[in-house]
Order: structure tokens, then C-alpha cells, then sequence
């Protein structure tokens, strides 16, 4: 495997950003009672989508572009 520094630099941010997607998602786009929210539910959701998405970077490290969180190598 060909797991860089930059290589784990994409991956957390697209796990960040599949976290804060996942957790946006589970409180919906209506008004939140930021009081009545299930923030352990809410966390937990993101978490489990970083973790999902730092796996697939993983998998796609040896799949597409060697080394790269991407599946689909440049140019094609």
C-alpha cells in the first residue's frame, strides 16, 4: 500500500466532510430544537460515516490511482 502523508490528509477531509454530511442529514433541513436533539444519535451517525468513508479511501488506495483516496484514475 501507498499510504502517504497526503494520502491521510484527502482521507480525513473527506471523512470530515462525510461526517458533517451524515449529521446534517439526521437533523434535517426543517428548524432543530438545539435542546431536543439526540447530539449522542447525531455523533454517533458522523462517526460511523468517517469511519466508513476512511475504509473506502483505503480500498480505493489500491483500486484506482495507487496511493490516492480516488477510484477512478486522472484523465480517464
Amino acid at each position: 500500500m501507498h499510504l502517504t502523508r497526503d494520502f491521510w490528509k484527502s482521507a480525513a477531509e473527506r471523512s470530515i466532510r462525510s461526517a458533517a454530511a451524515a449529521m446534517l442529514a439526521l437533523l434535517g433541513a426543517g428548524a432543530v430544537d438545539a435542546l431536543k436533539v439526540d447530539w449522542i444519535a447525531v455523533l454517533s451517525v458522523g462517526l460511523g460515516a468517517a469511519i466508513v468513508s476512511v475504509l473506502t479511501s483505503v480500498v480505493a488506495s489500491e483500486v484506482g490511482h495507487k496511493g490516492t483516496t480516488f477510484f477512478i484514475e486522472e484523465g480517464k
